[in-house]
């Protein structure tokens, strides 16, 4: 989960489609098979939880501790649930990008249409990345307005600072990492957040069972 977290259920509309393609690209209309059918064969409608990220920074807000074992529970009661982080978009999907204002919000709207996908799928989604910028964020929730659902794990600098696990605070201290969200980058409060969790006020345990009962409320097998 990024400090913030959005969510999509699955979609009934077509995909539209650009007015010009080229010659070797065909338009077809997705999903093949209706919304509503694979709603009533899939053991869960689809989410993606988006968080974006701390409340001026991400590392260390505990966002992806969070959307882990979030993960682990919701599979446990039966959801079909997946987690997409920088382990596993950075590292291949956008492997090409860096931290750039320009390369965050690029990496941003290939995790959106990613994570919409998964949902037309009829997968539970839970995104955990840094995504600093109010209008990268709001430009992916117009991707699926209807399906977004945006969590805020709000955590303040000084404590992202006491954990940093992976000593990334203490090196964008000695300028050794550019473009560090919190120390040399701005981060934007989300205005409209579903649902906020301070991890500087709540365990671990407590803000996962907050955000499973949000998913179970809003969400349900």
């Amino acid at each position: 989960i990024w400090a913030n977290i959005y969510i999509y259920s699955i979609s009934c509309n077509t995909y539209s489609v650009p007015s010009v393609l080229p010659v070797n690209v065909h338009a077809v209309s997705f999903p093949y098979i209706p919304s509503d059918v694979l709603l009533k064969y899939k053991l869960a409608k689809a989410i993606a939880a988006w968080p974006s990220a701390v409340d001026p920074v991400l590392s260390g807000a505990g966002k992806s501790t969070i959307a882990l074992e979030t993960e682990r529970q919701l599979f446990q009661k039966g959801y079909q649930v997946y987690v997409l982080d920088g382990d596993n978009i950075r590292f291949g999907l956008s492997a090409d990008l860096g931290f750039a204002p320009e390369d965050r919000t690029e990496n941003i709207r290939r995790i959106g249409e990613v994570a919409k996908l998964f949902a037309d799928a009829g997968i539970l989604v839970i995104t955990a990345f840094i995504s600093p910028y109010r209008d990268d964020r709001d430009r992916v929730r117009s991707i699926a307005p209807d399906l977004f659902h945006e969590v805020f794990v709000k955590a303040d600098l000084s404590t992202c600072e006491t954990r940093d696990p992976k000593g990334l605070y203490a090196k964008a201290r000695r300028g050794e990492i550019e473009d560090f969200t919190g120390i040399s980058a701005p981060y934007e409060e989300p205005n409209e957040a579903e649902l906020v969790i301070d991890t500087g006020e709540e365990s671990i345990d407590q803000s996962v069972a907050r955000l499973i009962d949000y998913v179970s409320s809003n969400f349900k097998l």
